[in-house]
């Protein structure tokens, strides 16, 4: 089948609401459910149409919510389930659809599952974790968590180990075990009949693990290392996700993206082609992660616009005929996107609005994160203490206990740090940004006098009416969803341009990277449908500093 078939969730603009930073009704300096109704008339202006939430299930909070005590229970803070229900109903009012977060990989060790399961061996829910004897007086294998240390965790009441990809906290899930299963299923099938319009998946692909799980063989003895190759897309990954689309989706309308680190770009086809019944979308990482080096994540490497646009266009390209892009520059685990791509301070709307531009003009479902609309940018705490991220937390001591300077620490989490995009959301210039009347639970970004959404909604120029152009464009022009994708000047240093094509009518986009005049493009004649200069007219043109301008054409 094409991917040109019609569908609403190719259609839509996703906003992503990390509900802890987003707005707090009841100030106690934690975000809420009610707190979220309440800006519902801002996100309906806005003009998405589907909201994604973060995790709001019960939870001891070890990693923000994604450690989840109990699957069917709202969390305290965040309010109750009448409050969660009232939310979905005004949601469906404004014609707007909820996707919930799915954490099935793993629970928080609070969970009633996990109860069980390490209470003692024969216990019928033993076997919805990973349980291992060790070896040698240490862990089953070399496996190292995504948090730091080991992947694996000593439990005395039984004298086994218990895998955890991530938090000790947050015990990976057996898959391998069908009531484990049929459990998941049915909670799904739950939140779906309660009226929920989708899921978006976490860490999905990480599911199927090796049998045997053996050790990273490219490890020194003695030291951690990633396990991602036994446990990224492993042997039974399309078998669940066919199983879990028969159980829950099938019949149903609803809308699915897997967040699949390591994901390539032909695995993607293989879970997001409609015939397989598996997934509408996937988050990938790669173009995210350009910026690591060699010793991962905290290696940073200086941005390089060639290399995102290669990486991209390959996704668009693969992507064209089977599958479908989920586009994305930025959400709750990654940094700013105008701080990460374009330049925050002294071209911060042009690089904003220009980096607006050249996501939603491609093919694929796009993404907001919450104050990207706004130009939110990365935040640059003095101190390791006021920051609040596991993993940040986790990275910093294990790294000063091996020597490295605070000072050089601090500037890795100032570049790549996940708190750069949990601090509260920015909606005036009263005391911390209108998020809270509270202390918040994480500190405001300084400069929220200046980037706030009441400042961006009395001005016509703003940034949020450049997001509601480009969201509105998305509904007034099929070739913006459905069209072809070719990439322009693709040896330029500067310049990021490419073509959509659909019937007679032809998209052409052209972005500068550059804070320079750059040489003339050629964008073709036609009807300029946007430009973050104003610019009124189509043809040759010489772009100025981080200018982007999408030309419609007819094509002869």
């Amino acid at each position: 089948m094409s991917g040109n078939t019609r569908r609403w969730w190719k259609e839509s603009v996703v906003y992503q609401i990390y509900p802890r930073s987003f707005n707090d009704s009841n100030q106690d300096g934690i975000g809420d459910i009610p707190g979220i109704t309440e800006k519902l008339d801002y996100l309906k202006e806005l003009g998405v149409d589907v909201v994604w939430l973060s995790p709001v299930y019960d939870s001891p909070n070890d990693d923000n919510g994604y450690d989840i005590r109990s699957y069917t229970t709202i969390m305290d803070e965040f309010g109750t389930m009448e409050d969660w229900e009232m939310l979905l109903a005004e949601m469906h009012k404004r014609g707007l659809k909820l996707v919930m977060d799915l954490v099935v990989n793993h629970t928080s060790d609070e969970h009633a599952w996990f109860a069980e399961s390490r209470s003692s061996k024969d216990n019928p829910y033993r076997d919805y974790y990973i349980w291992r004897e060790g070896k040698q007086d240490g862990p089953p294998n070399n496996w190292e968590s995504n948090f730091s240390g080991s992947a694996w965790e000593y439990d005395r009441q039984t004298g086994e180990y218990y895998l955890h990809l991530f938090s000790k906290k947050q015990p990976d899930l057996n898959w391998e075990n069908d009531a484990l299963r049929k459990d998941v299923y049915s909670m799904m099938n739950m939140w779906l009949d309660k009226g929920v319009d989708g899921f978006r998946m976490d860490v999905i692909n990480f599911l199927s693990k090796e049998p045997g799980l053996p050790d990273n063989p490219h490890a020194a003895p003695g030291e951690l290392a990633s396990g991602a190759d036994f446990f990224m897309n492993g042997p039974r990954m399309h078998e669940f996700l066919q199983e879990m689309h028969a159980e829950v989706m099938a019949g149903r309308d609803v809308m699915t993206v897997g967040e699949m680190p390591g994901v390539n770009e032909l695995q993607a086809i293989d879970y997001t082609e409609e015939e397989r019944k598996e997934l509408n979308m996937v988050f990938q990482f790669e173009h995210v992660d350009l910026d690591s080096g060699p010793g991962g994540k905290w290696d940073v490497l200086p941005f390089s616009m060639p290399k995102l646009r290669e990486n991209l266009s390959k996704w668009q390209y693969a992507l064209m005929e089977k599958g479908w892009n989920s586009l994305y520059l930025n959400n709750h685990d990654q940094p700013r996107l105008v701080s990460r791509f374009g330049d925050d301070q002294t071209y911060w709307y042009q690089s904003a609005s220009m980096l607006a531009i050249m996501l939603h003009m491609m093919r694929g479902t796009p993404y907001v994160y919450q104050g990207e609309e706004l130009g939110m940018t990365n935040v640059r705490f003095k101190s390791i203490d006021d920051y609040e991220d596991i993993e940040t937390l986790n990275m910093y001591k294990e790294k000063r206990a091996a020597g490295v300077s605070h000072d050089a620490l601090m500037e890795k989490i100032y570049s790549k740090g996940r708190d750069n995009a949990r601090t509260p959301m920015q909606w005036d210039d009263t005391e911390h940004a209108g998020f809270t009347a509270g202390t918040p639970w994480l500190a405001v970004n300084p400069n929220y006098p200046r980037i706030n959404a009441a400042q961006a909604l009395k001005d016509p120029d703003s940034l949020f009416y450049v997001y509601q152009k480009l969201i509105r464009l998305r509904k007034e022009h099929d070739i913006i969803v459905y069209g072809d994708y070719e990439l322009l000047y693709p040896d330029s240093e500067t310049i990021f341009a490419y073509k959509r094509r659909l019937g007679n009518k032809q998209l052409t986009v052209c972005c500068s990277f550059s804070d320079q005049v750059l040489e003339p493009v050629d964008t073709g004649e036609g009807t300029v449908l946007i430009s973050n200069y104003q610019r009124k007219t189509s043809g040759r043109m010489s772009l100025q500093p981080y200018e982007a301008v999408a030309v419609l054409s007819e094509r002869s």
